[in-house]
């Protein structure tokens, strides 16, 4: 058997549900809860409903396993090979795809630019959305999804966005690569680990805003972090707003504006939002583009600027509810 590299081997922190192992396995759903019937592989956490919930660790496993089985060795004998590499104190990966390396543990800046500079390649210059998923599932087994949310897709997006803008990259090939990421993203805040107990933080783009791709990040590594979210998303009406705050009774809103006209709307509802007192009223975080172009709009804003960058937001968000 052929000797294997010592890289990261992944979270061990129960994530991920069977499809979406599924999907990133190449491992049909049936086979993955024979093989833990029948050989107890891999040891799973579940949830209170009793669904199963995979690590990153696991799905490294699973895909050792499947390569060994693809060379010709029975299940049980992949499945004990790994268990007795383990116990002799060997690291188990699967081997890295070709135009990725991974030198030692730590994932360096170059190998988040390859894989954004490939999934832009893909969506946008190819249009080859299976090509996409594969560099997904296989960027998955070096880099936490957090890693990827946080700095893998903004490149993309604000690549597309510039294409776009410069007229270098069309409205159709502009709509397919944002929205296949935006998927993307809503499928992370849907499967993320399970969130603590407690009121959801609603987030919404200022009326008339379209461009969310801040706020889905957001989102998304929010829901990584275990907050529940309820996400609105694009152009909501305050007035629809100030109802669904009322109802959620939500510890926090954030809204977000790119434009400065979509600014102003947000700056003038949340002045009067403020005066009128608001029994219960959640804190109100923003940001966006215009509160970072125009610094002189939140000195209007009647809330808390969550910063400039995602960074300084999700840190803010956690000082701001603990």
């Amino acid at each position: 058997m052929r000797a294997l590299p010592e890289v990261q081997t992944g979270n061990e922190e129960p994530l991920y549900n069977i499809g979406l192992v599924s999907r990133m396995t190449g491992i049909s759903m049936a086979t993955l809860r024979a093989w833990e019937r029948r050989y107890g592989f891999p040891d799973l956490e579940r949830t209170e409903g009793r669904h199963r919930l995979y690590s990153e660790r696991d799905i490294l496993r699973l895909r050792w396993v499947k390569d060994r089985i693809e060379e010709g060795m029975q299940t049980a004998q992949s499945i004990n090979a790994l268990r007795h590499q383990e116990s002799s104190g060997h690291i188990i990966n699967i081997e890295q795809p070709s135009y990725l390396t991974v030198e030692n543990k730590y994932i360096s800046q170059d190998y988040i630019d390859i894989f954004s500079n490939r999934l832009y390649d893909a969506l946008v210059i190819r249009r080859d959305m299976r090509l996409a998923d594969d560099i997904f599932n296989d960027v998955l087994a070096f880099i936490s999804p957090e890693e990827i949310i946080l700095h893998g897709i903004p490149p993309v997006l604000a690549k597309i966005g510039e294409g776009w803008a410069s007229g270098e990259v069309s409205i159709s090939r502009e709509h397919l690569a944002s929205n296949y990421l935006r998927q993307r993203l809503l499928l992370w805040m849907l499967t993320g680990p399970p969130p603590q107990i407690k009121q959801p933080i609603i987030l919404a783009c200022a009326p008339g805003e379209w461009h969310e791709g801040s706020l889905l990040i957001l989102g998304a590594i929010l829901r990584r972090r275990r907050y529940p979210v309820a996400y609105l998303g694009q152009s909501v009406p305050v007035t629809d707003l100030e109802n669904f705050i009322a109802e959620m009774r939500s510890p926090l809103v954030v809204i977000v504006a790119m434009l400065e006209e979509t600014a102003l709307e947000l700056v003038e509802w949340s002045c009067t939002y403020a005066v009128r007192g608001h029994p219960e009223s959640p804190i109100i975080g923003y940001g966006g583009k215009a509160f970072i172009d125009k610094p002189e709009l939140r000195q209007k804003m009647d809330g808390i600027y969550l910063g400039n960058t995602l960074e300084e937001g999700i840190e803010m968000v956690d000082r701001l509810l603990g």
